[in-house]
């Protein structure tokens, strides 16, 4: 029996799956996996395209676009008792060579991993880490998020230095490999964030399990990125401020938690002022809107764990800006 379902999440994207799909398809292993599609109640084709030249691949149609988190959800929620593990791939990655089988290696000789991710390069500059998710993310004290090859705007090119397997505290969501049973467990990805971050504070809660997430190099994909909102987009500013509160507030514990948040919220206020000073009135009623919202939604989780994992960790403001340690590998030093 095949232990891996390769699921590519779609809603309209028939460009990208003539584009990257047959990469996909050509370098999957077909006695260890499935690639399937689960549409989102695509109207521009997509299944029509699936069904004549893709005969391999199986389609899972959902009806209607439930969005990224909520349509993970439920697929992964129709392969669990068939797969043992899930790849959530985004439409938008190219692979080559066999890319899936050091992921799966890896994840059954480790069997406390939750998940792991591939190093993912640019499509368009594939000497170069991708921004999202380059050889595996991290999470300083404040909740910012950075990852081996990527430190805020800065992107290494990829020369081999991070080419170990190491444990990390997120992985992306353009190729995340999860055990199906530990997503399940975890709640899967929380459809209240809409997009941007679900899939760190999916990790946080998998490792609140005792689990852990790592990257792993041997395999390797080329990630567009950038396709839904380009960086500068209020829109993107409002989901990465409010999302990144909500991640705190739901995943820390009482005994921290409040002091968190006022830090990351005084820092918030801080970016609110550099936009206001710089005429940039549209971002910075972005982070206001943030922080109503965050008012209002966090009522809705009631739960927190009693463990800090962020607890001991470094200031990546601080590391970044003060220290000029602008690459990961200058974080150790």
């Amino acid at each position: 029996m095949k232990q891996v379902a390769v699921i590519i999440l779609n809603w309209n994207g028939e460009k990208l799956l003539r584009e990257y799909l047959p990469s996909v398809v050509e370098h999957t292993p077909a006695l260890l996996a499935d690639v399937i599609v689960a549409d989102n109640g695509s109207t521009d084709g997509s299944v029509e395209l699936l069904r004549s030249q893709f005969p391999t691949v199986k389609i899972m149609e959902l009806g209607e676009n439930h969005g990224f988190a909520q349509g993970y959800n439920l697929a992964i929620e129709r392969v669990a008792d068939t797969y043992k593990y899930t790849v959530l791939l985004n439409s938008d990655v190219r692979v080559d060579d066999d890319w899936l089988t050091p992921l799966h290696s890896f994840m059954e000789a480790n069997p406390n991993a939750g998940g792991a991710q591939p190093k993912i390069l640019s499509a368009t500059e594939p000497e170069r880490f991708e921004y999202a998710g380059a050889a595996g993310g991290f999470i300083d004290a404040n909740g910012y998020p950075y990852c081996r090859g990527r430190i805020f705007d800065t992107v290494e090119t990829d020369n081999g230095q991070y080419d170990t397997p190491q444990k990390v505290f997120w992985a992306s969501g353009a190729a995340l490999m999860v055990l199906n049973s530990a997503y399940i467990e975890a709640g899967g990805l929380d459809k209240e964030f809409f997009a941007h971050m679900e899939e760190i504070d999916l990790c946080w809660r998998i490792q609140l399990q005792g689990r852990e997430i790592w990257a792993v190099p041997a395999s390797h994909v080329y990630h567009l990125g950038g396709g839904s909102l380009p960086a500068s987009n209020p829109r993107k500013t409002y989901l990465n401020f409010r999302n990144n509160l909500l991640m705190l507030h739901k995943n820390l514990p009482s005994s921290t938690r409040a002091a968190t948040l006022l830090r990351r919220r005084l820092l918030d206020t801080i970016a609110w002022a550099k936009y206001v000073v710089t005429g940039d009135f549209a971002n910075a009623a972005a982070i206001f809107r943030a922080h109503r919202d965050f008012s209002r939604m966090r009522t809705a989780y009631s739960v927190h764990p009693k463990i800090d994992l962020l607890h001991g960790r470094n200031n990546i403001l601080f590391d970044y800006y003060i220290r000029a340690r602008r690459v990961y590998s200058s974080l150790q030093n």
